[in-house]
């Protein structure tokens, strides 16, 4: 097994992954900037490092800084966790080139499938069926709106090099799509370093849908799927498993397509291959090539720790899971309580935690690096933790995700918590009746 592991990441997901790796009897490394040197993920390793300041580029950004943090510390394996290097081709090959474990997708495959254009075409190729639109960038205004006229509006501009809703905009009318257009592209530039665009037709009504699964050489296994439909602005609030809109005929379809996609292309390790969903219909949507934010529902549900998954694929090359092993159980929900204040417009609300109590009890989790005096600090994303509740079905996972929300106590900042109590007790989150545009069409706040 590794000898050490060096976590190029901060947070809930840097404290996720030392415990995995204290499961295995691996000493962690964990990196820091000077701002989270009092972290719980800094408290919980057997090392740490100071990598830079506050800024993300002079820390968890920075390649070089990372690099010699691997060098001094002897570490010969590196987990990205999610975001910052995660998906970062340039940091997974300079590693492969020291022969330095990196604990998700080869540099091949997360510039394969980093590339949205690049991966529509390969997700075509093998088997998935996508969304109707360009089949490649557009540059020319021109042309683009003539492409509009034919799949009809309303149409989604979406930037090739990136996701999270930068670089993505909806346009109803045509009289709309030129200021739209210039806009997408500008954002692309300023976010991704790359203003390449592409336009699909816009679902108006779609359920998001994604598919876990974790792939050796000779073996690829999928861990079922996850409905992320509860989001805002395209950023997800809440997930669940099993999604409730699908039925055992096209579950079977999509995982079937999904394994028989990735096994083609030569993938190893975590993935997950994300759909949209409608009128009983899914279409490709992208894969993101790392561990994603709601794996905790899954693990939930297959008992499967997916992070332990992940290092001993990157050492062997193998998973040892099968398919007929995994049978998932019962029902799970997750929570992410953001550090913002949703009544005015999702502030966000840096501070001190002058209290945190956090919720137990039978079939509950939470994954989270705070504590009370933990500072949370303006620099980051906004998520300080993680709520997660499993239930013999979904309704008592609803009632019991309730229970902990009204356990859960953090005070000196104002978190989305309020907000959760109101979406799990609302009649279209009960009736499963809601969709990705549910919250920016509906005053739930």
């Amino acid at each position: 097994m590794f000898k050490k592991i060096l976590i190029a990441n901060r947070g809930e997901i840097a404290v996720r992954i030392i415990r995995a790796c204290k499961e295995w009897g691996i000493p962690t490394v964990a990196v820091h900037s000077d701002v989270d040197r009092d972290s719980m993920h800094v408290r919980m390793a057997d090392e740490s490092v100071c990598i830079g300041s506050h800024q993300p580029t002079n820390s968890y950004l920075n390649i070089p800084n990372l690099m010699s943090a691997i060098e001094l510390t002897n570490s010969d394996a590196v987990h990205p966790g999610y975001g910052f290097l995660s998906e970062n081709s340039n940091f997974a090959k300079i590693l492969e080139d020291n022969k330095i474990g990196f604990i998700g997708a080869s540099s091949k495959h997360i510039e394969m499938m980093g590339d949205k254009i690049q991966a529509k075409r390969i997700a075509k190729e093998n088997g998935l069926p996508v969304i109707e639109g360009s089949e490649g960038g557009v540059t020319d205004i021109a042309q683009a709106k003539e492409l509009c006229k034919k799949i009809g509006f309303p149409v989604l501009i979406k930037a090739s090099g990136g996701g999270g809703g930068k670089g993505m905009k909806i346009v109803h009318r045509e009289e709309e799509f030129e200021n739209l257009f210039s806009t997408a592209k500008s954002e692309a530039q300023k976010y991704f370093g790359n203003d390449e665009v592409y336009i699909e037709k816009f679902f108006q009504n779609p359920r998001h849908i994604e598919v876990q699964i974790l792939a050796g050489k000779n073996n690829v296994v999928h861990l079922h799927e996850r409905d992320c439909s509860v989001q805002r602005r395209h950023q997800k609030l809440i997930e669940e498993t099993p999604s409730p809109v699908l039925n055992d005929e096209i579950r079977k379809d999509l995982f079937d397509r999904t394994v028989q996609m990735v096994s083609k292309i030569g993938y190893m390790g975590a993935g997950t291959v994300e759909f949209i969903y409608e009128d009983g219909k899914f279409y490709f949507l992208e894969m993101n090539t790392r561990v994603q934010v709601e794996h905790p529902v899954t693990e939930m549900v297959t008992g499967i720790d997916i992070i332990k998954e992940q290092i001993w694929i990157a050492f062997s090359g193998e998973t040892a899971l099968k398919q007929d092993d995994i049978k998932p159980r019962g029902h799970a929900i997750e929570c992410r309580i953001n550090a913002e204040d949703a009544s005015k417009n999702f502030q966000p609300s840096p501070g001190v935690i002058s209290m945190c109590h956090q919720p137990s009890g039978f079939r509950t989790r939470v994954d989270g690096a705070i504590f009370q005096g933990y500072k949370v600090t303006p620099y980051y994303d906004s998520m300080v933790c993680k709520l997660i509740c499993h239930g013999r079905n979904r309704t008592e996972a609803i009632q019991r995700m309730n229970r902990s929300l009204d356990e859960f106590v953090i005070e000196g900042i104002t978190t989305t918590i309020p907000l959760h109590k109101k979406l799990l007790s609302h009649k279209k989150f009960i009736n499963s009746d809601f969709n990705v545009s549910w919250l920016d069409n509906d005053t739930i706040v």
